[in-house]
């Protein structure tokens, strides 16, 4: 008897264990419906409504809208401002991602956090810091004006805001990059010979360069879109310095609603290029980690 007890395997008494796939069907249907009506009703239907609205008139009064000598102006400072500040902020961030990832110095933290400052200041605050700088009754303001140097109130004043606001984009997608990929490569091409810039051209920017475009695609998205830090230095003057967020609100404040709908509609859609580009990027991404 106790032969054939001790023969007979023994088995353990299976246990239930939860996972998220044996939740009933009706509740991932029902996180499904609400996830796709909260974004229907907060991201695609305001969408939907600013074309509506920009095409209200029909094609004409859009074109008339867009072509507008001020929307031109508008146009061309927004884009003259990202030709400026994003290949900057590119040259800072690989620069800063750099030095980071690969040296060790005191203040390191202290460079870190001044690159995560812009984050937590606000953008209209980042605006009335270069006023109080630059401003008439600013520090270096009577300097300035003493030599006719126009910053605030100018094009200078909005790329100096705009760069403030945007410098983390793209060191911050850099920096954790460079610093999980390590030295070990880097090493190896500075002892067979290789200079700073051969190594950073052959080992370092390949194996970076989809972070990099990621951190650019942010980067610009976010100049073309900047309103408050460019608000406040501007000084709203049309034609001149009012790019396009400033000239959308200048004209629905104008209740020129169409006019306004057809600008914000071409912001939507340079948007729109963004979050593809966006997406692409991290598919490429993926790719190339596996």
């Amino acid at each position: 008897m106790t032969e054939n007890v001790l023969e007979q395997p023994h088995t353990l008494p299976k246990v239930k264990t939860d996972s998220p796939t044996s939740e009933p069907k009706w509740i991932r249907r029902s996180l499904i419906t609400i996830s796709v009506l909260f974004l229907s009703l907060f991201l695609l239907l305001p969408l939907v409504m600013i074309f509506m609205t920009a095409f209200q008139k029909g094609v004409d009064v859009y074109l008339a809208s867009i072509m507008n000598s001020e929307a031109l102006s508008a146009i061309r400072l927004t884009f003259l401002v990202v030709l400026i500040v994003v290949p900057l902020n590119t040259l800072f961030g690989v620069l800063s991602a750099w030095l980071i990832s690969k040296y060790h110095f005191k203040g390191k933290n202290m460079l870190l956090t001044l690159i995560d400052l812009p984050f937590a200041v606000s953008p209209v605050i980042a605006g009335l810091i270069f006023v109080l700088l630059f401003g008439a009754q600013g520090l270096f303001g009577e300097w300035l004006l003493e030599r006719d140097i126009f910053i605030i109130f100018a094009l200078p004043g909005i790329i100096l805001a705009t760069l403030f606001v945007t410098v983390p984009f793209v060191a911050r997608e850099l920096i954790p990059l460079m610093q999980a990929q390590g030295q070990s490569e880097e090493e190896a091409s500075h002892s067979l010979g290789a200079n700073g810039f051969q190594t950073f051209m052959r080992i370092t920017l390949p194996k970076i360069k989809w972070g990099l475009l990621y951190g650019v695609i942010l980067c610009n998205a976010r100049v073309i879109g900047e309103f408050g830090a460019v608000s406040v230095v501007s000084g709203h003057i049309r034609g001149l310095t009012n790019t396009m967020p400033l000239h959308i609100e200048v004209l629905y404040n104008e209740y020129q609603f169409t006019a306004a709908f057809a600008v914000a509609s071409l912001m939507s859609l340079l948007a729109l290029a963004t979050i593809i580009a966006k997406n692409i990027i991290e598919w490429r991404t993926k790719e190339v980690s596996k």
